[in-house]
């Protein structure tokens, strides 16, 4: 039966209630929400599809626009270094402010440079939302202006050149495929099957999640997608995997990138909870004996059970870059300024197979200094959520 919209939010406060009193007795929020417990609360599915959907209703209509701002794109040759790509961005960007840079912390000192590999987790901040939702009230309008700004961009990629790439809140990925393809780079997308940038005029297609990997260091064994449940209702959120075989070594490698549920509150919590099960399971099916990489905007502290969710599992068992390097994650991986005041947090990690990497270096996030009072985006810097980028060693099996 189909719950009206007074119905809807009736259940979604019971719901929020249950999810609020499991958390003040210390317990897992999906026990009280869809746990093994016979009193257990299971929200109703439609309940479920509004939440792990748009979270939100609307009379828009869908906007189904192709990918194709970028089709006037060109480079000057067939193939170009990142160091060709680089400087060539910084020449399309002539006469805005240099990108803000920063120089990697040194933990380890690999013995077989051969064997390292450099990991990038980004939420590269889709161009739509960016514009008309996220409402940055700090930014200058310039430094979303989309004909500058995939630049920048093309640029941060460019100047720490990953082998492994994960991308979140991609809705502009022919320009992404079609940069990193000029450096050697081969991607997979997979779009999220209701985002909300086709319900805002003059989008350029759905975002969603892409996953690229530099095609001299490593070739693509085979390639999964899959849209992430909860309580075996289908969400709003995705996940990208692929199996990598490194040409030098042949040692093969599970990547995985993924942009859990946003918003705050004890049901939301428990949502990303079922969801970091649900993409564990996943990667279990498929990763096999094979070391792990799962990168992502987990939109969650490491206070909250998602956390656990990918930490505590016996297999794949992982735990951050950062925390086996520093003993602790950082203190925020994205820092802007809404409407609603100035908002910094840590919501995105690189998870990788405890025991079988060493982490030999990291790139820390920016001060506020040097960002600046306007935060992120800024005309520095392209997207609100910092570039996380690991060098990473594999250990032997």
């Amino acid at each position: 039966m189909t719950m009206n919209l007074s119905e809807l939010r009736e259940s979604l406060a019971v719901a929020e209630q249950l999810a609020k009193q499991s958390m003040s007795r210390r317990q897992h929020p999906s026990a009280v929400l869809g746990g093994d417990d016979k009193a257990a609360y299971i929200p109703p599915k439609q309940l479920l599809l509004y939440i792990v959907r748009m979270g939100s209703f609307t009379s828009a209509p869908k906007i189904l626009n192709p990918d194709s701002e970028d089709d006037d794109v060109t480079f000057p040759v067939a193939h170009m270094s990142p160091q060709e790509m680089e400087q060539h961005c910084q020449q399309q960007l002539a006469g805005q402010p240099q990108l803000l840079t920063r120089d990697f912390i040194v933990y380890n000192q690999p013995t077989d440079d051969h064997n390292q590999i450099r990991i990038m987790q980004w939420n590269a901040l889709s161009q739509t939302l960016g514009v008309h939702n996220d409402n940055f009230t700090q930014c200058p309008a310039s430094a979303l202006e989309w004909c500058t700004r995939r630049y920048r961009l093309a640029e941060e990629v460019s100047h720490y050149a990953p082998d492994v790439l994960c991308l979140q809140e991609i809705d502009h990925f022919k320009f992404f495929q079609k940069a990193l393809g000029t450096m050697g780079y081969s991607g997979i997308f997979f779009p999220k099957p209701d985002s909300p940038c086709i319900y805002i005029k003059g989008n350029n297609g759905p975002d969603g999640c892409a996953l690229f990997f530099n095609t001299e260091r490593f070739e693509l064994v085979k390639a999964e997608t899959r849209v992430i449940e909860v309580w075996k209702v289908q969400s709003n959120q995705v996940v990208v995997l692929a199996i990598l075989r490194d040409r030098r070594s042949g040692q093969e490698l599970c990547a995985v990138t993924t942009h859990l549920k946003a918003r705050s509150g004890a049901l939301l919590s428990a949502i990303r909870s079922e969801q970091g099960k649900d993409l564990m399971a996943f990667v279990a099916a498929h990763c096999g004996e094979r070391p792990v990489v799962v990168c992502g905007d987990f939109n969650a502290e490491p206070s909250e059970p998602v956390y656990s969710a990918m930490t505590e599992e016996a297999w794949p068992a992982l735990t951050s870059a950062q925390r086996q390097a520093t003993g602790a994650e950082a203190t925020y991986t994205t820092w802007k300024i809404r409407a609603t005041g100035e908002v910094r947090q840590t919501l995105d990690y690189v998870f990788l197979s405890r025991g079988r990497f060493s982490v030999d270096a990291l790139l820390p996030p920016p001060s506020g200094q040097r960002l600046g009072e306007s935060r992120a985006p800024c005309l520095t810097y392209p997207s609100d959520h910092f570039s996380l980028v690991a060098d990473v060693s594999l250990l032997p099996s």
